[in-house]
């Protein structure tokens, strides 16, 4: 049983954004790949878990980044299940540049969906099939709760589109970053980029029901919620800095 899994990943012009560094977006589509083709090899992939009904759901991550890879860089990728906490698998990931030094690394936590009822399903038909990972040590803890920043917000009213549904049906994890990231917008991201983020995924945004988000900056912190209706569905909360700093 295959406790790590470790892949390097050469970064393309398409995951980089205006400053030629790897987008927040695209590292979480890194991750999502590589969370997927490690449930594979231990046997609770896609294919496997939709004999159950069931798919896996992210439900929380933390991301600390000390630097940004760039265009053409190398980035290595480990990541390793950690012991279940009841209905949660904790998963971590720890990102290295081309010489092994570490320049990163997050934390997430995974439940079950029953596809039918489109809820949380009992963790147990999983936890056996999992690797024993206790003697190994997670790089972050338990992704933190988001809080909103205290002030005003700026409010947008968003639609999902084609380009944000994946094969679960409804808005992808990876695109919430993306949409905060458009909410933050090009004048602050291109002399900032993000220290750390965290997003908590409450529920499932569907092809049809709009989104009003709300983008809170408090000097160098900032919140991004979404709601649809009065019903509170992701919030995204981080930290920003310079620019190669």
């Amino acid at each position: 049983m295959q406790k790590v899994l470790c892949e390097s990943f050469r970064i393309h012009a398409f995951q980089t954004d205006m400053n030629a560094r790897l987008r927040p977006g695209a590292l979480l589509e890194i991750m999502q790949e590589m969370a997927g083709a490690h449930a594979e090899l231990l046997g609770v992939g896609r294919e496997a878990l939709l004999k159950m009904n069931l798919v896996w759901v992210l439900t929380r991550l933390e991301v600390q980044m000390d630097r940004w890879p760039e265009f053409g860089e190398s980035l290595s990728v480990e990541t390793f299940p950690m012991p279940n906490r009841r209905w949660f698998f904790p998963r971590c990931f720890i990102f290295r540049d081309s010489e092994g030094q570490q320049i990163g690394c997050a934390s997430s936590l995974w439940v079950l969906l029953d596809i039918n009822e489109r809820r949380m399903a009992r963790p147990d038909p999983v936890i056996a099939m999992m690797p024993d990972n206790s003697d190994l040590t997670a790089p972050l803890g338990t992704p933190r709760t988001v809080s909103e920043c205290p002030c005003l917000p700026a409010v947008k009213l968003y639609s999902p589109v084609y380009t944000d549904l994946d094969m679960n049906g409804h808005v992808n994890n990876t695109r919430y970053m993306d949409w905060c990231c458009n909410a933050l917008g090009t004048e602050t991201l291109n002399s900032m980029e993000l220290a750390s983020f965290s997003i908590n995924y409450n529920q499932e945004v569907l092809p049809h029901q709009q989104v009003r988000s709300e983008l809170r900056r408090d000097a160098d912190s900032f919140s991004f919620s979404g709601f649809v209706d009065d019903a509170r569905h992701f919030d995204v909360g981080g930290e920003l800095r310079p620019i190669g700093r």
